[in-house]
Formats: C-alpha cells, sequence, structure tokens
C-alpha cells in the first residue's frame, strides 16, 4: 500500500500542473477612445500580455465610460475596477500629496517638473501606497490654460462674469478657486461639455492635448495664452489586485509600465505644442493675457487654501522648496505666461 501511494505521488510530481488563471486588471480612464494615453495603455496592454505569457490581461474603459474619476476611485474600492490613470485631481480622491505638485504658478516647466518628480516621487508614491495603492507609473496631461466660450483676458474678466468649471468631490480645491476670486460652478467632469453648450459654465481650465482631443475647443474656441498650472497623474492599481499577479511577473510589468509612462511623457510633451497648432487651423483663437502679474497675484491666493486644506503643508512646503530650488540654479528658465 505504501508502495502504491508512493508511485502515485511520483505520477502526479511530473504531471504539468493545471494553469494558473488569467489576472484581468480593469482600469478606468478619461483619456478619450483614441488618443495619444488610450493608445499607448492599449500598447501596454499587449507587451504585459506577451511578458506574462497571457497570465495578465489588461481592460481599458477610456472616456470616462465608467465615470468620472471620483467614480473610478469608488470602483477600486469595492472591486469593479481593479486600476484607473487618473489625474492629480483623481488621486486625491485617495490622497491629497500628489495635488502638490499641481499647483498655480509653481512650477514653469517640464525640465522644472523632471527635477521636482525625481525628489519628491518616491514621497508621493508612499503615501498612495499606504492607502493600498501601486503607482505602476507617473505622467504629465500637459499645462493647463484656460478655455472660455467668451474673450476674456483680463483678471476681472476671471474674477468677474466668467463660470469657471470646478472639480466635484473637490470642495478644498473649489475653496481656493475661491480664494484667487474665480466663481467655481462645480460638477461632475463628463458634464464639461453639455454644460458649455448649455451656458451652466463658460470657462475651463485644462491642458491644450485633452481639449484638442475631446474637442473642447469647439465650444470654448478661445484660449487664454498663458500657462497656469501642470496637471500631472498617475496609473495607480489596488495593492491586492497588483499582489494577485505572480511575484516573478511584477518587475516585469511594472518595468514595461514605467517605459510607457516615459513614452506618455515624451509624446505629451510633443504634441501639447502640435494640439495648439491644429486647434488654431480649426477655430481656436489664442488670447493674449492683459497685466499677467495680476494672475500671479491670485494663483498666489490661493495657495493660502492649497497649503493645509487641499494638500498637506509639509508636502506643499517641499514641492515650493524644489521648485525654489530649481529656478535659482537655473536662472533665467521660468517659462514667460
Amino acid at each position: 500500500m505504501m508502495k502504491r501511494s508512493l508511485l502515485l505521488a511520483l505520477a502526479l510530481s511530473v504531471l504539468p500542473s493545471p494553469s494558473r488563471a488569467e489576472e484581468k486588471i480593469k482600469l478606468g480612464t478619461l483619456a478619450p477612445s483614441g488618443s495619444t494615453w488610450h493608445t499607448l495603455l492599449k500598447e501596454m496592454g499587449q507587451k504585459w500580455s506577451e511578458a506574462s505569457g497571457g497570465k495578465v490581461k489588461l481592460i481599458i474603459y477610456p472616456g470616462g465610460v465608467v465615470g468620472n474619476e471620483g467614480d473610478m476611485v469608488k470602483k477600486t474600492r469595492i472591486g469593479q475596477l481593479q486600476g484607473a490613470a487618473l489625474t492629480s485631481i483623481g488621486l486625491h480622491e485617495i490622497t491629497p500629496e500628489p495635488q502638490a505638485v499641481d499647483v498655480p504658478f509653481m512650477i514653469d516647466s517640464f525640465d522644472e517638473l523632471d527635477y521636482v518628480m525625481e525628489r519628491i516621487g518616491p514621497k508621493l508614491e508612499k503615501s498612495l501606497e499606504a492607502k493600498g495603492y501601486v503607482v505602476i507609473g507617473w505622467a504629465e496631461i500637459g499645462f493647463v490654460r484656460f478655455f472660455s466660450t467668451k474673450k476674456y483676458q483680463t483678471m476681472a474678466d476671471f474674477t468677474g462674469p466668467a463660470k469657471v468649471f470646478g472639480w466635484e468631490g473637490d470642495p478644498a480645491s473649489n475653496e481656493a478657486w475661491r480664494a484667487g476670486g474665480f466663481k467655481p460652478v462645480v460638477m461632475s467632469s463628463t458634464d464639461i461639455i453639455p454644460s458649455l453648450q448649455t451656458g451652466l459654465i463658460d470657462t475651463v481650465a485644462m491642458a491644450p492635448l485633452y481639449a484638442f482631443t475631446a474637442r473642447i475647443f469647439e465650444k470654448a474656441k478661445y484660449m487664454l495664452d498663458m500657462k497656469w498650472a501642470i496637471l500631472t497623474g498617475a496609473t495607480i492599481v489596488r495593492k491586492d489586485a497588483w499582489e494577485k499577479i505572480p511575484a516573478e511577473l511584477r518587475p516585469k510589468l511594472l518595468e514595461i509600465a514605467k517605459e510607457y509612462s516615459k513614452k506618455i511623457a515624451v509624446e505629451v510633451r510633443k504634441l501639447d505644442d502640435d494640439a495648439l497648432k491644429t486647434m488654431k487651423t480649426q477655430g481656436l483663437v489664442p488670447v493674449t493675457p492683459v497685466d499677467p502679474p495680476t494672475f500671479e497675484k491670485a494663483a498666489r491666493a490661493t495657495w493660502t487654501i492649497i497649503r493645509g486644506k487641499v494638500v498637506p503643508a509639509t508636502t506643499f512646503d517641499e514641492v515650493k522648496a524644489l521648485a525654489e530650488e530649481y529656478k535659482a540654479s537655473h536662472p533665467g528658465t521660468a517659462a514667460k505666461p
């Protein structure tokens, strides 16, 4: 009997083990279908599939089809999604620290952003990990400008008649808008286009490439030709979902994800200018700001709320110190409005 059991055990040991079930990472994003972000995320998913021998499948839901960024975060928490490509505003639903990089008039150039993120990025990743999420890549959406249905070019225009879009679910940020003199109208990001059509809002602060791919500029054809702030973001995956992927595969998948984050950054930086040029040929009207220092004064007024209420004061101060450090070592590199 003992001999038979040993023979059975030996026979079973040489049989191929059943293949592990495919791990699916369902990922939501506001990136429009067919946009640069969406295309590169799909390529990343294909690389993941190849690198894992088909054991990991990335399923992407673009264009806000699974809701706005707040909805996506909620869906990751209940397991309907395992990940999301979010702006810092969406990340704020998880933890506030990443939004410290996107403070108005804080960072002036992509080189400065790289300098700051190289030093603050690991700390921001730890803040997200503490909330149960793994950052598989950082990226930026571009430098935010004001797009309006009317020709606004003075700070008085923006603090007077302008009805500026305000992100739903982020009351402190909307308080910061008010501190700068703006009048935010709070709503879901998925309601921007119909609200521009009805006049509920007439101004949206967003990056040119997104305004182009989402065709926002067709409703808001006037663009104040001044960089207001950088808009950054990250692709995150729930830690428990990430750890379901075989441990030997994770380093390679993370390497691929970070490689594609760099590709997205390179493409965004190139396409941001291309988008501006194309929109101008399709009816976009650039508007030169009158008295730029008044805009910077308004931006700095928002800092009184952002520091401490939107983001932790210590993180704000650290990003500010890094930005000042970069400017001091690179005189003359600050971007012009």
